[in-house]
């Protein structure tokens, strides 16, 4: 770190672009290289060159910026201190609101112990060291995750608990030192939530989310113990890879449309499978494929392993490829009836049974994912000067931060309520009594994440529309929020799911 110190007048000689000084927060930097590389151009330096650029500079960029460039800083002004503090890893955010409530010093909660606290802690810096820099590389790259990094969550059990509560648990470290048979569903609410700080709705996707709805039914209803604890174990070790594959062209959230067949061999030893599935997550590169088809009598589940007739082919969407997107092709493959997942011409429960989880997963991430943009906004509001005032200074800003907060904290707050219940209920009490109320909560905070996307826009203005720079993670939300409120079952789908089942348990007293 450079520790020469200069005086205002020094650095004010240094104002063209041959020689091209700039004071930031106290500190001195020599952009007189980087000028011509500079994304906004050299005269915009030139603008600020030999001067105190301090405003000029948290008028359109973060503070992590300089972090980036640290190597740039010469000096420091004689007399003077930096102000701004800099953010270790693993760090909460001060500002009001940018963290669940359940992590604020002075409030207090029922759902949450010292264990919570401490695997909290221990994923934000695994998060802030290891997995956002991979995230935003792969992000915009289009690239799968790195064998290294699937490998590190491995190590720390964070593959394993992304399953949530269970057996699959036993025999593994987990970080933040939880005991397998002590992880309940808040542990892994606090799992979800950290890792979806990482500022990108696809590499959300691309770290193993096809894992998540694709291995738990091969956990739950494989009676093939030797190829159930196979794949679990190269599954959670990132040796191999796993997808669901449901979703067809003329069949989405209309499960019972699907065209997929599987026709058992004459001898009887295997099925042959032949159709096509699409909009699969992770698809692209999985080496297995849990299956939705139809036979003879009804519809059946498979675990089918990538080979002979098996082929997949990138679907580009309005998001990255690193989350392996695929259309899948089926052609006359071979699948021994011991991969049969569940009982034959009886696979509706077993692809209902991972809905529940699925759904809530996906409302644990999208409202800590909204949490993330409505800090981006805060922290703008608070930064950017306009008609002479902060953005903050303009009470139709106040207003729409004010509608961001509350939906995400009243999202929180019933997203708890429900885990609370899950912790408390056995899986058949809550596919019996949470299907309703998981459904419609997902659907709230999708609808949620609509509005805090349309918001945060305006509040970015033109940044909030462009890729790169201040706006980056507001354009990232805005272009993938969707993805939440279609996958797992639409928001149109989920609400008449919960209001029929509400209406099944109608009391007859009340006709």
């Amino acid at each position: 770190m450079a520790t020469q110190t200069f005086t205002l007048e020094q650095v004010s000689k240094n104002n063209n672009a041959d020689s091209l000084h700039v004071i930031i927060d106290s500190k001195v930097y020599d952009l007189t290289d980087f000028a011509d590389a500079h994304p906004g151009g050299v005269h915009v330096l030139l603008q600020v060159a030999g001067q105190d650029a301090t405003s000029e500079f948290y008028s359109m960029h973060r503070h992590e910026i300089l972090t980036k460039y640290a190597n740039m800083a010469i000096g420091t002004i004689q007399g003077e201190t930096p102000q701004v503090i800099e953010p270790k890893a693993g760090d909460l955010c001060p500002i009001p609101y940018t963290e669940p409530m359940w992590l604020s010093p002075e409030f207090k909660s029922p759902y949450y112990d010292e264990s919570h606290r401490r695997l909290q802690k221990e994923v934000r810096v695994f998060v802030d060291e290891y997995v956002r820099p991979e995230a935003l590389r792969i992000e915009e790259a289009g690239e799968r995750p790195s064998a290294e990094i699937i490998k590190r969550m491995a190590d720390n059990g964070i593959n394993a608990m992304r399953l949530g509560p269970g057996r699959h648990l036993e025999g593994y470290n987990l970080i933040g030192g939880i005991e397998p048979k002590k992880f309940n569903y808040f542990h892994e609410l606090v799992l979800n939530q950290e890792l979806v700080r990482t500022h990108g709705r696809a590499c959300n996707d691309g770290f193993l989310g096809g894992m998540v709805i694709g291995l738990p039914p091969v956990l739950n209803f494989s009676r093939n113990t030797a190829l159930r604890d196979r794949v679990m174990r190269e599954c959670f070790s990132g040796e191999k890879s796993i997808c669901l594959a449901v979703s067809e062209a003329f069949a989405g959230s209309d499960v019972a449309a699907i065209r997929t067949t599987a026709v058992k061999s004459a001898d009887g030893t295997h099925y042959v499978v032949n159709g096509t599935k699409k909009w699969i997550t992770n698809g692209n590169w999985a080496d297995y494929f849990t299956t939705a088809v139809k036979t003879e009598k009804g519809y059946s589940m498979l675990l089918i392993e990538r080979g002979e007739g098996v082929e997949t082919e990138q679907i580009k969407t309005s998001y990255s490829s690193t989350a392996g997107t695929a259309f899948i092709t089926f052609d006359n493959v071979q699948v021994p009836v011991e991969n049969l997942l569940g009982k034959e011409h009886q696979g509706f429960p077993v692809i209902m049974s991972n809905f529940n989880h699925e759904r809530w997963v996906m409302a644990c991430a999208s409202i800590r994912a909204s949490r993330v943009v409505v800090e981006e906004c805060l922290k703008w509001a608070n930064q950017r000067r306009v008609f002479g005032k902060r953005l903050v200074d303009q009470p139709v800003i106040r207003g729409k931060l004010a509608k961001m907060i509350s939906l995400v904290e009243s999202g929180q707050s019933w997203l708890e309520a429900i885990t609370h219940q899950m912790c408390n209920m056995t899986d058949q009490q809550q596919a019996k009594s949470l299907a309703g109320p998981i459904a419609l909560l997902k659907n709230f905070i999708t609808r949620a994440a609509h509005e805090i996307a349309d918001e945060s826009v305006q509040v970015f203005g033109g940044r909030g529309i462009t890729k790169s720079g201040m706006g980056r993670v507001i354009e990232n939300f805005h272009r993938t929020y969707k993805f939440d409120a279609v996958l797992g079952g639409s928001e149109e789908i989920l609400g008449d799911l919960a209001i029929r089942q509400a209406f099944k348990n109608f009391p007859k007293s009340m006709l």
